[in-house]
């Protein structure tokens, strides 16, 4: 589930938040057996960058509600019950949305959640009905609790059942899911949503040369057996290069959204979330259309990452944003460690005219100080902090390709950036050492979309870490053979 990004315009910057506490490290029942985290307090967006002019374009929110696991045990434990939709998670759900909405009563012009509304569990604890439960009661939260903004919602890999099998075809969950998001949607893209969950939309702002593009790669994912021996499932890709060219005809920039994204899991060596076909095609078509897309935002990995696309020479062209989970969950793919966070949420600042990413500021809630503050929740909300901003802990002057890329270039190189990059990684849960191997993980995965330039890269980093280890021991061998002459 990805994190909470607000897309807003800039501004006076809020007072300096206190540093932030010691990781959080658990999660424990609130009492009467409500979710713990039960409210969220924001803090006035830090507002940077002011846009060419004097602009203000109107804030968008791109969000993802939490699941409807109520929140037991330890981070990282993976466990936690399934809410259905009902009782304690739902609770502690409004609770978090309705404070928000106390602490920002200027509501945003459009919002767009990408999803994965329902708890990470078996099929077998749920079903189809329980499924559009739970959706419609996260649709029904956030009508009521921000009825005047707009919407823009990508389905995550969890709100189908079975989990993960979205049909390129009409369905009855996308049907139904459809009519929940109608006041979000117009006609043509109630159409498009209801024959394969994606559509597009202009920016609401008359003033913004802006569309938002918003897939189902859940369509392409791996684990989907549905589309397996499809060339392009419920014709997405055909109508991705015609929503591109048109916008590009048009003299409108993209924000793309979805919520399964390509290349590899920084986390696990190896693994791809595309199949291999889709992966190659997204690609290509990201490259043919770079100068139309102004920014790609995706999550499903519950981290803190980013990804780079390059032109056939090599020059950075685009950047994917993959912003951290809501959720305190801990991934139960195998083979990763520490693969728990803490829970995420984003503020972009942007630029009306071109849709550049001017800035990014993360907040994150310490669960350590939220599980303190637990017997005294009724009176008290934990807090959420500042934990970056991504032009000053990076240096860099924005969100650009250009600027990722050297971001990327100084993790790649100095170790003390790249711990950076790692504890923000995991919203600073995971504060241990970033070592050779972990540093290949990372900076190949954000290097390396294509499938075979990926495995280039973790080869030829391994093998110059394993000559650079060679070389330091001959060098010490030397030097312990040369002491005793040195000592006459």
């Amino acid at each position: 589930m990805a994190a909470a990004s607000r897309w807003a315009p800039t501004g006076p910057r809020a007072p300096p938040l206190p540093a932030p506490p010691a990781p959080a490290q658990s999660v424990r029942a609130a009492p009467g057996g409500r979710q713990p985290i039960a409210a969220l307090r924001l803090p006035a967006p830090s507002n940077r960058g002011a846009p060419r002019g004097g602009k203000r374009p109107p804030p968008v929110w791109v969000r993802a509600m939490p699941g409807r696991a109520a929140v037991r045990g330890r981070v990282g434990s993976g466990q936690g019950g399934a809410g259905a939709g009902r009782g304690r998670a739902r609770h502690g759900t409004a609770a978090a949305a309705r404070h928000a909405a106390r602490r920002a009563p200027a509501l945003p012009a459009g919002r767009g959640p990408v999803r994965d509304d329902t708890p990470h569990v078996p099929n077998e604890k749920l079903g189809e009905e329980k499924v559009l439960h739970i959706i419609e009661n996260l649709t029904s939260l956030i009508k009521e609790t921000f009825p005047d903004t707009k919407v823009y919602a990508a389905m995550g890999n969890h709100d189908f059942h079975p989990k993960n099998q979205f049909p390129g075809r009409q369905h009855r969950i996308y049907n139904r899911t459809a009519e929940l998001w109608r006041p979000w949607l117009n006609d043509a893209s109630t159409a498009f949503f209801r024959a394969g969950a994606f559509y597009s939309e202009k920016l609401p702002s008359p003033g913004t040369r802006g569309r938002m593009v918003v897939l189902n790669t859940n369509l392409y994912y791996d684990q989907n057996d549905e589309t397996a021996d499809e060339e392009d499932p419920g014709g997405q890709f055909q109508w991705l290069e015609e929503t591109l060219t048109n916008a590009s005809r048009a003299d409108e920039m993209v924000y793309i959204v979805g919520h399964v994204p390509p290349g590899f899991f920084e986390k696990k060596r190896g693994k791809p979330w595309f199949r291999s076909g889709f992966n190659e095609r997204y690609l290509k078509t990201v490259q043919k259309h770079h100068r139309v897309i102004a920014a790609q935002f995706f999550g499903h990995h519950h981290t803190d990452s980013f990804r780079m696309f390059y032109s056939d020479t090599g020059s950075p062209i685009n950047v994917m944003f993959l912003a951290p989970g809501v959720t305190p969950w801990k991934t139960t793919l195998p083979g990763v460690n520490n693969g728990a966070n803490n829970p995420g949420i984003r503020v972009i600042n942007y630029d009306p005219d071109t849709l550049q990413v001017l800035d990014m500021v993360t907040y994150y809630l310490n669960l350590t100080r939220a599980n303190m503050m637990a017997p005294t929740w009724e009176e008290e909300f934990p807090t959420w902090e500042e934990e970056y901003v991504l032009t000053e802990a990076f240096q860099v002057p924005d969100g650009s390709a250009r600027s990722m890329q050297m971001v990327l270039e100084r993790m790649s190189k100095d170790p003390h950036y790249l711990q950076q990059y790692y504890e923000f990684n995991s919203v600073r849960y995971d504060l241990t050492p970033c070592e050779e191997a972990c540093r290949v993980d990372h900076v190949c995965a954000i290097r390396e979309i294509d499938f075979t330039k990926y495995d280039e890269c973790v080869k030829a980093s391994s093998s110059a870490s394993a000559a650079a280890s060679v070389w330091f021991l001959f060098f010490c061998l030397l030097l312990r053979l040369l002491s005793p002459q040195q000592a006459l």
